[in-house]
């Protein structure tokens, strides 16, 4: 993670302004770390992968994330999903027909080390590399996108995550939509989530608005 947050850093650095950054999964740890670094004029986390000292651990997490975590030698690998176990953890509001072609398209084995390295983050000792600094009041704007059917990522771990920034002035703000499952950003309806949360990054990304302004002045 520290090797892709780099990357990242060095493509935003290279910008004329700073973007709204938008990330699902583990992409939404991604945004906050990015945030919480300086980078960005808004922040949008997707049924984001929690940072350090959420301890929220609903069951279906658990079973959803078993394929990686039910061995250790998982961490220094990348591992795939079953067409079964995919469908639990990613697409559970789609048929299993529907879930299979979703499969087909768009399912890679992935690193084991990313899940492994969550796991481990709130019990090894020091800063890790999801840590961030929940009291950052010079952070810009960040919403928390949640799905109710989300097995992978509760939305009640999005709500932890999003409520230790309460003690930053910080903007942050929680959305949950019921009946979306991890799946989201390619599930029916898509476009709905999509709109709010541009809707959102415009309202209160300062830079936004002050681009909006010099491209439909009044």
């Amino acid at each position: 993670m520290p090797d892709t947050v780099e990357h990242l850093e060095g493509i935003i650095s290279g910008l004329e302004r700073p973007p709204i950054l938008i990330g699902h999964s583990f992409g939404g740890a991604l945004v906050q770390i990015l945030l919480d670094r300086g980078f960005g004029a808004a922040g949008i986390a997707i049924h984001s992968v929690p940072t350090e000292h959420v301890h929220t651990l609903p069951a279906s997490e658990i079973r959803a994330a078993f394929p990686v975590l039910r061995n250790p030698a998982n961490r220094h690998r990348a591992v795939g999903f079953t067409p079964d176990q995919f469908h639990y953890a990613f697409t559970n509001t789609l048929s299993a027909e529907e879930s299979a072609a979703v499969y087909e398209r768009y399912h890679v084995p992935a690193p084991g080390r990313w899940i492994w390295d969550g796991v481990l983050a709130n019990v090894k000792p020091g800063h890790q590399a999801t840590w961030v600094d929940y009291r950052n009041d010079d952070r810009a704007p960040l919403l928390f996108i949640a799905g109710g059917n989300d097995h992978i990522v509760p939305a009640a771990v999005n709500k932890e995550n999003a409520d230790r920034y309460g003690n930053s002035s910080a903007h942050t703000d929680f959305k949950a939509y019921d009946a979306r499952d991890h799946y989201t950003i390619g599930a029916p309806r898509w476009r709905d989530v999509a709109d709010d949360a541009r809707t959102w990054a415009e309202e209160h990304g300062p830079e936004i608005r002050q681009a909006a302004a010099r491209r439909h002045p009044v």
